[in-house]
């Protein structure tokens, strides 16, 4: 007796509480509308009225014979309204105008665009699924999905959507909704779909809330059959019709009823709810006062076609209480039923005005008593915007979900002493996840047929990241593993320190029998590039992990499982408008590096910019040289030449400062001793650094190594094999006599001072330092720097003596040297001090791309944190990026350049005076700036083949660059 008292309760009371006051189909000016409608209404026959109940699809890709039987209808039966299915935007605006133009009542067009047009249109946007999008916390990141895909629905000619998906899918093995639904939490489910809801609205796109009266918990795809909700009337209330509820009090513009079996609500055995006179008529109507349209869900599925003869079910449907009969089998036939049924008095004139003029309502409401046709031009653009990207891009960065991360596994840190291995499983490809994986450190992707030679391969590696790849091509592919990927997984990760990254629906997680031996399971929902980009930037720390699990997937990860992980600072990559770009005018720096191509100031460029800690433009131009042979790609690393100043020897100096070893004030007798007594004794390492210490700008030390008479690189020096004295590499069959450095450093000691001074940029400092940092650690600028530095920053990349680490492909060369090595310079630094001091100095000798430069140039940005280690404090960064003698005229800060003073610098005088970076001989160029946090790199060969090609300086190209970026900006 209690139990059915609450029933009763439940039914009566609830659906009061939540019920619709007034018609989601008015509009703002409700007399001009109730004029439209009934003055339409008056002049339309029978034949008319009766047209409206019906919405009729049709595929744009079927051509003109699906066009022509879609004019035959609107002649010859008035339909009301036209759902367009698969097929293209083009063709299906044509068809729309066409159509509107035949029909004397203008047409309600609708769409399926649950995640998008590219539900069912090519060359159109597909946003994340709802299972994704159920896995963010910010709700109005999914309104304005709601809004964009409402925009393109607009755009195309669409008044209605018939979204979003309200079903509340508590079962795994459902075939049909599944990636559809938001969740099986049903408050998490219904404010999702209320803020999806509320986001068509701002666009005046009518909204549809389906499958009525829930086909969430069902293991039967309606298309194929009846599927059967066989619960209780308080579950039902409890769970499944709990978003109807909220939804019908918001507004909702339409509910679409499903084709299900609900004993509970409908007594007669497996009668479908859409033709339920209790479900629709007694329930939605009555009960919850809902004064939307109810549209039927397509009459040609199975789980209601097979119920009756079609027409027999469009007359059923309608006098259950829908408005609309979608995708009738028969429209002739259902048609003279449904008028012989009025003449009949079966029908009475009030009920089909009242359906026939909420049609109506509807129409007036998204405009089409002013009806404009879709305007085809620039259609597709409008339809694929750098907008839905920007939102693309946040929505998958929000949702990323871990669900296990013992010991913090995620994200990775301490990169110096990790070897990290990929394994790829799952049908789909995962190559942009490996490509991103590989932009923060080497990881090597392990692939092999057999699962014990694979074992034996991983045992060199501390961390294997296992990708799940399954097709992204829409949420109905399958996502399980098979047997044979499973028993990989399991002794992988038996055997490994294993985190499992998955693109998959997350149910497949329910294929893994156990999951104590993987360390990390992280869920990225779907296999798109941008999911497979993000959740390796996540892996790195470049961003954090926020997302909620929105459906349980095994005891131990029940829906609403998550674990925060937070960012470490490292580079993440996106889209220019996420950090308040323009990528319209960023991609005008496209046509500047061309240039630099076209009119030979260089065979290739790499170009990169990075705001906010996100790299936004990373592109690549040309060749390696004029032969046009090997293309410029992300990997290709460039002789940095004079960044290696500010990239090599100014961070150890800087360590050694905040250690206390060296002062500003130092003076380079107390660091070298044996410069006691010399011209060199008292100057500072402040003035030395900011190139105010009257030193010369530089000694070409290799013209003493030339035999006087030949002007060739003379035998007393060097040796075309190695042995124990002629042990300096130089070049390709090049070797220096050991005891040189010891003069070139004796030069620079015995060197005369300029006479006044002033600011004198000059490379000899870099000689000094790396002399006086080799001795104090007893080691190499080479491993000092990996050491300390890049292995750390994951810059693996960058250092010296490429050649030891690449092939020589992949090194661009610098110049033909037709003046002391005879030979093309490729993969030997340009320089041809740092080539006397074997490839290794403190001025030049660095090799990288630009991802690695922008990595410690962000790291300074970043107050000297990246990657989970601090390497500097503010207070050092900031002492070093200070000019200390621009009163003399001397705009440097200590190593670091800075900008210009005057009108003319090494910048485009757009930029922070607290901006500081670098520029190289070679072509090269890095800058960052605190102010408006932007990383622009700039690397090139423009030596090669000739040193004296100039052409890049003379334009001013990097600067030019500089000023594109800062045009950019638009917050």
């Amino acid at each position: 007796m209690k139990f059915l008292l609450r029933t009763l309760f439940i039914l009566l009371v609830i659906p009061n509480t939540f019920a619709q006051k007034v018609s989601p189909l008015l509009s703002e000016d409700t007399v001009d509308q109730k004029k439209w409608v009934d003055s339409l209404y008056a002049d339309m026959s029978l034949e008319e009225k009766v047209g409206q109940l019906f919405m009729v699809d049709i595929f744009s890709s079927k051509g003109d014979a699906a066009a022509d039987n879609i004019k035959k209808l609107i002649d010859d039966y008035h339909i009301g309204g036209v759902i367009f299915s698969k097929g293209g935007p083009q063709q299906q605006a044509k068809m729309n105008n066409e159509f509107q133009e035949l029909s004397r009542i203008p047409l309600l067009i609708g769409m399926d665009a649950e995640w998008g047009l590219a539900m069912r249109l090519d060359s159109t946007y597909a946003f994340p699924w709802n299972m994704t999008l159920g896995a963010l916390e910010d709700n109005q990141l999914i309104e304005r999905v709601g809004q964009r895909i409402a925009k393109h629905s607009k755009r195309l000619g669409v008044h209605i959507n018939f979204a979003p998906v309200v079903d509340i899918n508590t079962n795994p093995e459902n075939p049909i909704i599944g990636n559809r639904s938001f969740g099986e939490n049903k408050e998490r489910v219904t404010q999702k779909a209320l803020a999806f809801m509320k986001g068509m609205h701002k666009e005046n796109v009518l909204s549809s809330a389906k499958h009525f009266p829930g086909h969430g918990d069902t293991d039967t795809d309606s298309h194929k059959a009846l599927p059967t909700l066989n619960f209780t009337k308080k579950r039902l209330d409890s769970l499944e019709l709990y978003p109807y509820y909220k939804m019908i009090q918001e507004g909702v513009s339409s509910i679409m009823v499903g084709h299900l079996n609900v004993p509970a609500l409908e007594p007669r055995k497996n009668f479908p709810s859409s033709l339920s006179k209790k479900i629709i008529t007694e329930l939605l109507r009555d009960s919850l006062h809902y004064k939307g349209l109810v549209f039927t869900d397509a009459l040609n599925m199975r789980g209601v076609a097979d119920f009756d003869e079609p027409g027999e079910i469009d007359l059923a449907a309608f006098l259950a209480g829908n408005d609309i009969l979608l995708i009738s089998e028969n429209i002739p036939k259902a048609h003279a039923l449904l008028v012989e049924a009025y003449q009949e008095d079966v029908i009475s004139e009030e009920r089909l005005a009242f359906s026939v003029k909420k049609i109506l309502q509807a129409k007036y409401k998204v405009g089409l008593s002013h009806y404009q046709p879709v305007e085809t031009a620039y259609l597709v653009e409008e339809l694929n915007t750098v907008l839905d990207d920007a939102l693309y891009e946040q929505v998958i960065e929000k949702a990323i979900t871990v669900i296990k991360n013992d010991k913090a596994i995620m994200p990775i840190k301490d990169l110096k002493h990790k070897k990290i291995a990929y394994v790829s499983l799952g049908d789909d490809k995962g190559e942009d996840f490996y490509n991103q994986l590989q932009k923060y450190t080497q990881v090597d992707h392990i692939q092999k047929q057999h699962l014990g030679s694979l074992l034996t391969t991983l045992k060199d590696y501390n961390y294997v990241i296992v990708g799940h790849h399954t097709s992204n091509d829409n949420p109905w592919k399958s996502y399980k593993f098979t047997q044979k990927e499973l028993v990989w997984l399991y002794e992988i990760s038996r055997l490994n320190t294993t985190v499992l990254a998955s693109f998959a629906r997350p149910y497949s997680i329910l294929d893994l029998k156990t999951t104590t031996n993987l360390e990390g399971i992280v869920l990225g929902y779907q296999n798109s590039k941008i999911a497979q980009e993000k959740v390796a930037q996540m892996l790195f720390g470049a961003i954090g992990a926020e997302g909620r699990l929105p459906v349980t997937v095994g005891d131990d990860f029940p829906e609403g499982t998550k674990y925060i992980t937070k960012p470490l600072k490292r580079l993440s990559y996106g889209l220019p408008e996420t950090v308040g770009m323009n990528s319209a005018n960023l991609n005008k720096i496209s046509a500047l590096a061309q240039k630099v191509i076209d009119e030979k100031m260089a065979p290739g460029t790499q170009l990169l910019v990075a705001r906010k800690g996100k790299v936004i433009y990373q592109k690549n131009f040309g060749y390696h040289t004029y032969e046009n042979k090997i293309p410029v790609s992300d990997t290709t690393i460039y002789d940095l030449a004079s960044l290696t100043k500010i990239l090599a020897s100014l961070p150890l100096i800087m360590e050694l400062k905040e250690k206390g070893v060296i002062q500003l004030n130092t003076k380079l007798k107390e660091i070298l001793p044996e410069l006691e007594g010399t011209n060199k004794a008292n100057i500072t390492l402040k003035e030395m650094l900011s190139h105010y210490a009257r030193l010369k700008a530089w000694i070409p030390f290799y013209i003493g190594t030339l035999d006087a008479e030949t002007k060739k690189a003379s035998v007393k020096y060097f040796r075309p094999q190695p042995d124990e004295l002629f042990n300096v590499k130089v070049a390709d069959q090049f070797y220096m006599r050991k005891d040189i450095n010891d003069s070139i450093f004796k030069q620079i000691v015995d060197s005369d001072l300029r006479k006044r001074k002033q600011y004198k940029y000059s490379d000899l400092p870099y000689y000094i330092l790396k002399k006086y940092l080799e001795t104090y650690y007893d080691s190499s600028l080479d491993q000092l720097t990996q050491e300390k530095f890049y292995k750390d920053l994951g810059a693996n990349h960058m250092g010296y003596l490429p050649l030891e680490r690449f092939d020589k492909d992949q090194i661009p060369p610098t110049e033909i040297d037709d003046y002391w090595r005879k030979q093309k310079i490729q993969g030997y630094v340009h320089d041809q001090g740092a080539a006397m001091q074997g490839g290794v100095g403190g001025h030049a000798g660095l090799f990288s791309n630009s991802n690695d430069v922008a990595k410690i140039m962000q790291m300074y940005l970043n107050n000297g944190y990246y990657g989970g280690k601090r390497f500097f404090t503010q207070e050092t960064l900031e002492t070093f990026n200070k000019c200390y003698y621009c009163e003399e005229d001397v705009r440097r800060g200590v190593g670091f350049d800075k900008p210009q003073l005057g009108t003319l610098g090494p910048t485009c005088g757009c930029i922070s005076m607290k901006s500081f970076g670098h520029s190289g001989f070679t072509g090269t160029y890095a800058w960052a700036d605190p102010e408006e946090e932007i990383v622009y790199v700039f690397l090139s060969n423009r030596t090669f083949p000739d040193a004296t090609n100039r052409k890049l300086i003379s334009e001013d190209i990097r600067t030019k660059i500089q000023q594109l970026i800062y045009e950019s900006i638009m917050y």
